[in-house]
């Protein structure tokens, strides 16, 4: 992605519909070759954390933690480097997308420190979820606990 033809965006919002409190080793995730999507108000989408940073097309992506699904607020924009909070926890930067779950919902890939679960960050129904522009070349590991 081309961060210099970039300008302002709007932050995407929505909230948790579903908390999921597991993680694999061996998800075989293919990032998808795009590295920003649109998104529209009402859409659900899955949250998966991961350590890995790897965003070339077809990367695999097995070291996951699943947050959650979330219903989107507004329609927007999601880019590689976004900054990811739910509640007050900063959880990572957007890596990329899998599709596998197409056309039900897209995997949102989060870089994170380590891959955790809705369990590991108490997630609740209902918790804030935003999607804020990032810097040029963000990729930054985000998440080290609930008070991070």
């Amino acid at each position: 992605m081309n961060r210099a033809e970039d300008g302002p965006k709007r932050v995407v919002r929505g909230s948790l519909v579903k908390v999921l409190v597991h993680r694999r080793t061996d998800r075989g995730m293919r990032l998808e070759e795009h590295a920003a999507r649109c998104v529209r108000r009402g859409e659900v989408h899955e949250l998966v954390t991961t350590d890995q940073w790897d965003p070339r097309p077809g990367a695999r992506i097995d070291r996951v933690g699943f947050l959650g699904f979330a219903e989107l607020s507004c329609g927007g924009v999601i880019d590689r480097g976004d900054l990811v909070r739910i509640g007050d926890t900063a959880v990572g930067t957007v890596l990329g997308f899998d599709a596998c779950h197409l056309p039900n919902h897209y995997n949102i890939l989060i870089h994170a420190a380590r891959p955790v679960s809705g369990r590991d960050l108490d997630l609740r129904p209902e918790n804030a979820v935003t999607f804020v522009q990032g810097r040029s070349g963000d990729h930054g590991t985000v998440l080290a606990s609930p008070d991070t």
